[in-house]
């Protein structure tokens, strides 16, 4: 049995499903899921990372577990690593024996960064001391970020954002649902570190570009100065993960310009570009 937490979420729907798919038995967790939001077969259980006694339900018969911890999660919690450590040894109680934690690239690129580093490298460093065989994923940006304009894009047909000309290496959730599914079911993983990105820098007028071309329609790209873009975001993020993103999207590091060979390494194939995504998504910009 493998757990998958965040199952409702951009990554663990598709994890879900290819688990599902392979025969493999799935118990899906989300604070909020129903049978209706999960493959016939697999079982569904509403609980909450930030209560770890409610989870132990959902570890019963289980050896494997996919970890995803959301920023909600850290921003309501009062002591985020410490339950993450108490669910961590609830799960090796309990019989898991692999656990599948996915990290950010940020707690390479940005260890400085109480946010998108520190926070990061504490819960890889609970989770490497688990005692359960265990495989960090570092994704970057996500491909999905995109659906923040499926308002102006379905309304308008405009997309505003900073620093339009700045390329980075955005990785579609599919990739990392399926890079998941091989981690938790393969051996030969245990120990490793992987770092996840596209297969090539988009900016984020190529990326209006390329659902405009996904709608059949041009999009127009309003270039928003990076004030007006950090009043937006404090809309609804705290100001030190808006001041790090904006580094990170306005100035970003080679690292974090590095395009990743690890994707096409597990899958034996190219990471999905942020245009076949957009062709997938594109219901929801319609």
């Amino acid at each position: 049995m493998i757990v998958v937490t965040g199952a409702t979420g951009n990554v663990g729907r598709t994890l879900v499903r290819l688990l599902a798919q392979a025969g493999e038995p799935v118990t899906a967790v989300s604070r909020k899921i129903t049978t209706a939001d999960v493959p016939q077969g697999v079982r569904a259980v509403p609980a909450d990372l930030t209560d770890p006694a409610g989870l132990l339900p959902a570890l019963t018969g289980a050896d494997a577990m996919f970890l995803l911890i959301s920023g909600d999660f850290v921003a309501v919690a009062d002591d985020p690593v410490g339950i993450i450590g108490t669910t961590l040894s609830n799960a090796k109680a309990g019989g898991i024996r692999r656990v599948v934690l996915l990290s950010s690239q940020g707690v390479a690129t940005r260890p400085e960064s109480p946010s998108h580093g520190q926070m990061g490298q504490s819960f890889e460093d609970a989770v490497q001391r688990s005692g359960m065989d265990w495989t960090i994923l570092r994704p970057g940006g996500f491909h999905s970020n995109a659906y923040a304009w499926a308002e102006p894009v379905r309304t308008r047909r405009t997309v505003a954002a900073p620093f339009g000309d700045v390329g980075l290496p955005t990785v579609d959730p599919d990739d990392l649902a399926e890079v998941a599914a091989v981690t938790l079911r393969e051996n030969g993983h245990t120990g490793r570190t992987y770092e996840l990105t596209g297969p090539a820098l988009t900016t984020p007028r190529q990326r209006a570009a390329a659902i405009g071309d996904a709608l059949g329609e041009p999009i127009r790209f309003i270039e928003q100065t990076r004030e007006e873009a950090r009043a937006q975001m404090l809309q609804f993020m705290p100001e030190p993960i808006a001041d790090t993103t904006l580094a990170i999207i306005g100035t970003p590091t080679a690292a974090e310009q590095r395009i990743s060979p690890d994707v096409e390494l597990l899958l034996g194939r190219a990471a999905h570009p942020f245009a076949h995504w957009a062709h997938r998504n594109a219901p929801a910009f319609r």
